[in-house]
């Protein structure tokens, strides 16, 4: 059972800032670092409007060059603090906290990051939470290590002690667990009551087997935005339908359908041949908006309508993604929101 105090708060939520890691000729950027460097631009400049942004900088010389690019794009340099931290790469959604909230204090988790499996060098990243914390970046916190590999896009919840994730993820981190052995390890740490698993989804292209925050996502009022695909000849097709109705049969605490939001299927993208993994469900949403992958395809405007019906009352914010896929995450990924008072 979980305890009672705790509660892993929904993206939704009001948040205190956005934490991300600037991208250098160290990082597996590097050989294209001039294109990523503009989306982060984007990013930063998006989230500034909205809520400050925490950007974690490898070396002096990485944040005054961030700060220099950052300020010449005229972003508000009020709402950006550079945090010194040593780290592999930049997807801080699998290598940051998991905040929960205990009362009025907040539980900072700290699951091992393996680099997705043991894909990637991450002793880094695994130690960024907790060089973090000794840095005093969060308030009124404590971190609990947790000997267990997550990572933060492989979960999402609704706010309300239910969890959504896949099975395909989970499995490969964990090869002899259980189901049910891995739904009651999970509603532990994370204090929830109700672990929701897909069987189904997948991207070309993505090296996280099957991140859900490439897939499907909660939304406010039992709703649920999930990347569909509509194309017969495309190779997700079987598995996205079979996602969506997966996904269609989930029932609420209560019993009744998730209220759902399709996202349609962008052009295929390919760099060299290979195909890359464009989903519209790696968006981010923090106070007041909606940050949104853009493609540069016909089909953003129309993920920025499905979002905006999704998420009333906020702004919906594209950021040019397509940088992002060559390196097989997007927006989602390279972020991790702070709750509201944690910093």
């Amino acid at each position: 059972m979980s305890d009672s105090r705790l509660r892993f708060p929904a993206e939704w939520e009001p948040q205190s800032a956005i934490l991300i890691a600037w991208p250098h000729a160290g990082t597996d950027w590097a050989e294209r670092l001039a294109e990523v460097e503009e989306t982060y631009i984007a990013l930063v400049a998006a989230i500034t409007r909205f809520q400050r942004a925490l950007v974690c900088v490898a070396d002096d010389d990485v944040e005054a060059y961030a700060r220099a690019r950052l300020a010449s794009a005229r972003v508000d340099m009020d709402r950006v603090e550079f945090l010194p931290v040593a780290y592999d790469d930049t997807w801080l959604r699998d290598s940051g906290p998991i905040t929960l909230r205990d009362d009025d204090r907040f539980r900072l988790l700290d699951f091992r990051f393996t680099g997705w499996g043991g894909k990637f060098e991450a002793s880094r990243d695994d130690r960024l939470v907790e060089s973090l914390d000794k840095a005093q970046t969060f308030l009124n916190s404590y971190r609990q290590s947790i000997d267990f590999a997550l990572e933060g896009g492989a979960i999402d919840t609704d706010g309300d002690g239910t969890l959504l994730t896949t099975w395909q993820c989970l499995h490969e981190r964990h090869p002899k667990a259980t189901r049910a052995e891995l739904s009651e390890r999970l509603a532990g740490w994370l204090a929830q009551d109700r672990v929701l698993w897909l069987d189904h989804g997948y991207l070309e292209g993505d090296d996280t087997d099957a991140h859900i925050d490439t897939l499907a996502r909660f939304a406010p009022d039992d709703a649920i935005v999930f990347q569909a695909c509509d194309d017969p000849a495309d190779s997700h097709h079987a598995e996205l339908q079979a996602m969506a109705e997966e996904i269609a049969a989930l029932r609420t605490r209560d019993g009744r359908p998730y209220r759902l939001f399709p996202l349609p299927w962008p052009e295929p993208i390919e760099d060299d041949g290979r195909r890359l993994a464009a989903s519209y469900a790696n968006f981010l949403v923090i106070n007041g908006a909606v940050l949104m992958p853009a493609y540069g395809d016909d089909a953003d405007a129309a993920a920025a309508r499905v979002l905006g019906e999704a998420f009333p009352g906020r702004e919906i914010v594209p950021v040019p993604c397509r940088p992002l896929i060559w390196q097989n995450g997007s927006l989602h990924c390279l972020t991790m929101q702070l709750p509201h008072g944690l910093t």
